[in-house]
């Protein structure tokens, strides 16, 4: 009880000021970052380095096989890749794709945005969307493909009809359920700023949403993208202009499989470009400048 009563005093002693330099060299490295792999920082690299992995594979498997009609090698897929793109042929029927997925995924998400409204605006608006979404989003775009013919023609409507419900229904769904998500915190400190309407929906709901709505964006894309292939693989021209689909399709009936390749070397470069410039830039600057996403 003493010992309580009547604490020893601890003896003074002084610490040294170390130097600047010594005090950045005296700092601890942690075990993780001392263990790093040196190309830590370089993700294209490491991507890079998988696709050549998997072209020298895919290399070594044709060149085993040998028969150039079933599966042409690596090289040769390339070499046709870099012909179409010299001669321009390729960029013509890309154009074409790209022209019609442009107008298809733009209304898509224009009218996944307006479900959306409806959604949270208020009880019955979200369970008919909730109804919605559970009835067309498990049904494939291209078996809506015969409707669209017999709705629109042989044309430019029909497509922009597939890509429109390959884009709504994903996107609709990820939005609703991130504006759903949103805390009730955010929402109270949203009103207690004297924000309302438009500004509430602006400056609190879609920030707090972004990583759900980016995601349902990413889906969109995809889907739509592979839609239009499909569909363009099926019934070819589009108003007498043939995309990126029309051009594999056309390779395989004169026997070119090597172009066949190529245009679905063409379809993955395009989904990795888009994929790795057009939304991870979007998400740097957004959702991990923010914070949200890691």
């Amino acid at each position: 009880m003493n010992a309580f009563r009547d604490p020893s005093i601890r003896p003074e002693y002084e610490l040294a000021l170390a130097l600047p330099g010594a005090a950045a060299s005296a700092t601890p490295v942690p075990a993780a970052a001392r263990h790093a792999w040196p190309l830590a920082g370089f993700g294209w690299l490491r991507k890079a380095g998988m696709l050549l992995v998997l072209a020298v594979l895919w290399e070594g498997l044709a060149r085993w096989y040998d028969n150039d009609l079933l599966l042409p090698t690596a090289l040769q897929t390339g070499r046709a890749l870099l012909e179409g793109i010299a001669s321009g042929e390729l960029f013509g029927y890309i154009s074409v794709s790209f022209a019609v997925l442009t107008q298809g995924y733009l209304m898509g998400v224009f009218g996944a945005f307006l479900l959306t409204w409806l959604a949270v605006s208020n009880r019955v608006g979200r369970e008919l969307i909730e109804t919605l979404t559970s009835m067309f989003n498990p049904l494939p775009a291209i078996a809506l493909l015969p409707l669209a013919l017999l709705w629109f023609g042989l044309g430019k409507g029909s497509l922009i009809m597939v890509l429109m419900h390959s884009v709504l229904w994903p996107l609709t769904l990820n939005a609703s359920a991130g504006f759903r998500a949103v805390p009730d915190t955010l929402r109270m400190a949203g009103r207690n700023y004297g924000l309302g309407g438009l500004r509430f929906v602006l400056q609190i709901l879609i920030p707090a949403a972004l990583p759900a709505i980016l995601s349902g964006l990413k889906i969109g894309w995809a889907f739509a993208w592979r839609t239009l292939i499909a569909a363009e693989l099926v019934f070819g021209t589009t108003s007498g202009q043939g995309g990126l689909g029309w051009f594999i399709f056309q390779s395989r009936n004169e026997l070119f499989t090597d172009k066949v390749f190529a245009g679905l070397a063409a379809v993955i470069i395009i989904g990795l470009a888009v994929e790795n410039i057009v939304f991870q830039t979007l998400e740097r600057v957004t959702v991990r400048r923010w914070g949200m996403e890691r």
